[in-house]
């Protein structure tokens, strides 16, 4: 199992925010850790940080730790990018894109998964905050990877037919501009795949604050509803839906495990949520 990447907050300047989704103000405490509170909207329902901290601040978070972290880990991650586009048909469904075929990769980390799609015959390229890991990507893999966010980068619109961000969306600051951005950036007809931690899912309800996913990283915790909810209202038509993730290995046995994991894909109620959406 991958493990997920936490920091602890450090003299960090924090400010109250409104719902990301909704705009409302009116929310009640979810859970509270040290240095960082979750709370659920009482209009939508959403879990988010607020107060939240200043994303100046929080990139620096992105550091050389976190680079070694997206080294130790980028196999294994890769394999887990890999099982998700099967899943969703990746390859069916953008085959009869007209060539070239332009792909980005928000959040590269190494750009692993930026080389393997160059080398399928995609123009492929990444964009990622971490310097560290960006500049390893580039000089080992021959790739390109754009340094920032990808509002800093400023794509031309229409830029590429296919975006791919995986346990992104949960820590970016605004994800309802940041998703508008992604719509801006691609062509008529193109694709968005995403994959992010489900707060519907069984060992969310389960664990609550104990939850893997409940950390000061992640900035919002999205549901099935919630994130569908804001793709709609930033142009986007969700097409395909997946969970995975019954328990995490070494919870459970083996026997209770495996057909917790098949139920939790089958009905939807797993640890992480795939969605692919469509202009």
């Amino acid at each position: 199992m991958v493990k997920t990447y936490s920091s602890m907050p450090h003299a960090e300047r924090s400010a109250e925010v409104s719902c990301p989704l909704c705009g409302g103000a009116r929310y009640s405490p979810w859970l509270s850790g040290e240095g960082f509170r979750f709370v659920r909207c009482a209009g939508c329902s959403l879990v988010y940080q607020n107060p939240r901290p200043v994303f100046e601040d929080l990139r620096k978070r992105y550091d050389s730790a976190y680079f070694s972290y997206e080294l130790e880990n980028e196999r294994g991650f890769l394999e887990l990018i890999r099982l998700c586009m099967r899943d969703i048909d990746f390859d069916g469904l953008t085959g009869s894109f007209p060539c070239p075929r332009r792909f980005l990769d928000i959040g590269c980390a190494t750009g692993m998964l930026v080389e393997e799609m160059k080398r399928r015959g995609w123009e492929a390229r990444g964009v990622d905050v971490c310097r560290e890991s960006a500049e390893f990507g580039m000089k080992e893999r021959g790739i390109h990877i754009d340094i920032g966010t990808l509002e800093e980068s400023r794509y031309p619109d229409g830029s590429f037919d296919a975006v791919h961000f995986s346990h992104l969306i949960e820590h970016v600051p605004d994800p309802r501009s940041f998703l508008s951005e992604v719509r801006r950036v691609l062509a008529s007809g193109g694709i968005a795949v995403m994959a992010t931690p489900n707060i519907e899912g069984l060992q969310a309800r389960i664990f609550q604050g104990k939850w893997r996913s409940a950390i000061p990283d992640h900035l919002t915790l999205f549901g099935m509803a919630t994130l569908k909810r804001m793709l709609m209202e930033t142009g986007f038509l969700t097409e395909k839906t997946v969970t995975w993730g019954g328990l995490a290995r070494g919870i459970a046995p083996a026997f209770i495990k495996k057909p917790l994991d098949f139920m939790a894909k089958k009905f939807g109620f797993g640890d992480v949520m795939l969605i692919l959406a469509r202009l």
